[in-house]
């Protein structure tokens, strides 16, 4: 395998911020030198566009249960906690003003 394709495979979830085309000239590249056979070329982008996909899907997961940990940690209401507690004010509003109470 070349140092190229290495370098990109290495990459692992920096994959995810690659685009299409630049995976499709790193491979067109490496048919050019003839490190890799045209007729696996295609397979091979679209394994690496999956590999980034699948590398971006656990990123965003990662990121998104370090922000709810830090969240609960500072302490902060989450937005079902937001509206329960809309709710319930929302509740209190309708039973003072039946009770003539504003």
């Amino acid at each position: 395998m070349s140092d190229l394709l290495k370098k990109a495979i290495s990459l692992g979830w920096g994959l995810t911020i690659v685009s299409k085309e630049k995976v499709e000239g790193i491979v067109d590249e490496l048919v050019r030198r003839g490190e890799l056979a045209p007729s696996e070329s295609k397979q091979l982008v679209e394994r690496l566009i999956d590999k980034g996909a699948e590398e971006q899907d656990r990123f965003k997961e990662l990121i998104n249960e370090q922000v709810r940990s830090v969240l609960q940690s500072m302490g902060l209401a989450t937005v079902k906690e937001v509206e329960e507690l809309k709710g319930r004010v929302a509740e209190l509003e309708n039973k003072l003003a039946e009770n003539g109470q504003s």
